[in-house]
């Protein structure tokens, strides 16, 4: 069961392994899982994914859940992980970390997730595309702060690339990069809040143009700023024009 059969089918080519395939992935594939399952019940099935391991931020999850429901033993075969791979390279602190996987791609629900973390006292381990990593590493220099950051590219391949400095150095850095792409951000231990309190403003106007009526986003914004209300709806007035 293979994410993508026509890279698989090299793999197996090159060890002599011949073997019936079928494609998997995790969009509308409930008849694929039947199909597996029942294959589960007279042999082995391998799940493959193109690359780093099956079931973390690539597919999975469905299949193995249908299976260990069907009491079907679900064994793994360590493979190679960006995450722990990314993590142990950067020279940043490993314990603990959050792998928070991809970065959302919408600027809105980017930048809620960057402020979901931001006072998080742990290392945090994200997945990237190349055409997307300029505008994610604004964002988070812009939400984050110039935290140190490891950017690991092509991990255990030819062109492999391992970026250790700061934000603003990787912005300069990576103009058009190509290939998989890992990101390693330190937490900020020493003054968690500081970022948090530069950008309340910029979060609740983030919030109020989602849609959001002002009580909701003064409540949200209140929360995870850790501000009264009263500030935050001070701040809520004082820009409540802004997205007209």
């Amino acid at each position: 069961a293979a994410e993508d059969t026509r890279k698989t089918l090299k793999l197996l080519r090159h060890y002599g392994i011949k073997a019936k395939t079928i494609s998997y992935n995790e969009q509308g594939n409930s008849s694929k899982v039947k199909t597996i399952l029942k294959a589960l019940m007279t042999g082995d099935v391998a799940l493959v994914s193109d690359a780093g391991m099956p079931n973390i931020s690539d597919p999975g999850y469905s299949l193995i859940q249908a299976a260990m429901k069907e009491s079907v033993q679900v064994v793994p075969i360590p493979g190679p992980s960006a995450v722990t791979t990314a993590l142990a390279v950067s020279g940043l602190p490993t314990e603990p970390f959050k792998f928070i996987g991809f970065i959302p791609k919408k600027t809105g629900d980017r930048r809620r997730s960057l402020i979901a973390n931001a006072r998080l006292d742990a290392t945090l381990v994200a997945f990237e595309a190349p055409h997307r990593l300029q505008k994610s590493l604004l964002d988070i220099l812009s939400i984050l702060g110039d935290r140190s950051i490891a950017i690991c590219r092509e991990l255990t391949k030819k062109h492999e690339e391992i970026f250790v400095g700061s934000v603003s150095e990787a912005i300069d850095h990576f103009q058009q990069p190509r290939g998989e792409i890992t990101i390693v951000i330190k937490s900020d231990t020493e003054n968690p809040n500081q970022i948090l309190t530069e950008n309340k403003e910029t979060e609740l106007i983030l919030e109020k143009t989602h849609g959001k009526k002002a009580r909701d986003a003064v409540t949200e914004i209140a929360a995870i700023t850790n501000i009264s209300r009263k500030e935050a709806y001070r701040i809520w007035l004082k820009h409540k024009n802004d997205d007209k």
